[in-house]
């Protein structure tokens, strides 16, 4: 399946979004200075992914780039987030470990699902995963010094209901492939 760039502002958002995430990665490693710079930016990225969805959706600028583009520069956004805060002390190191991980994973899933030519859409509990971490994210960039240890509890509500949307996924996106897959191809000539 080969899928070209399409000019629409949903995928320029996107790209602007995707350019944005160093930036972001510079102001959170400059330092609690730069913490009200870094929080702003960190929202406004957050800010165009709801935009592009919403003008995608609402203009009929779905694309197939856009799909794809998309959900991977919010991975990359999340990860990035939480492995600069984890370098600057501000979060524990299984926060950008268990991102890593469950990114990974869907990725090699949705690689998986997008040679059998079937494109994992958005659902409500995933979407409801990213709203999590991003409140869990912006939660962070406001703790002092001395309370950082709360990104240990802050992390534990987007980290469960993202491995519940994981496994919703897999039981409605993998499951169907896998038991295909299973399948004896005997049995299938024969019916």
């Amino acid at each position: 399946m080969k899928v070209k760039y399409e000019p629409t502002v949903p995928n320029y958002l996107t790209l602007v979004r995707f350019l944005a995430i160093p930036v972001l990665a510079g102001f959170i490693l400059a330092g609690d200075r730069y913490n009200t710079v870094a929080f702003i930016l960190f929202v406004s990225i957050w800010f165009t992914d709801l935009l592009d969805g919403w003008i995608a959706r609402h203009y009929n600028q779905i694309t197939e780039f856009g799909k794809l583009f998309d959900p991977l520069v919010d991975k990359i956004f999340q990860f990035t987030t939480a492995l600069m805060m984890f370098i600057v002390g501000k979060l524990p190191f299984w926060v950008p470990l268990f991102l890593f991980v469950k990114e990974l994973l869907m990725i090699i899933g949705g690689a998986i699902l997008l040679k059998k030519k079937m494109v994992v859409h958005a659902r409500w509990y995933g979407k409801l995963a990213t709203v999590l971490f991003v409140l869990a994210f912006a939660s962070i960039f406001f703790l002092k010094q001395e309370q950082r240890y709360l990104a240990n509890f802050i992390f534990i509500v987007p980290v469960t209901w993202s491995l519940v949307a994981y496994i919703q996924y897999g039981i409605q996106n993998m499951l169907p492939v896998l038991k295909a897959a299973s399948e004896d191809p005997a049995k299938k000539k024969d019916s």
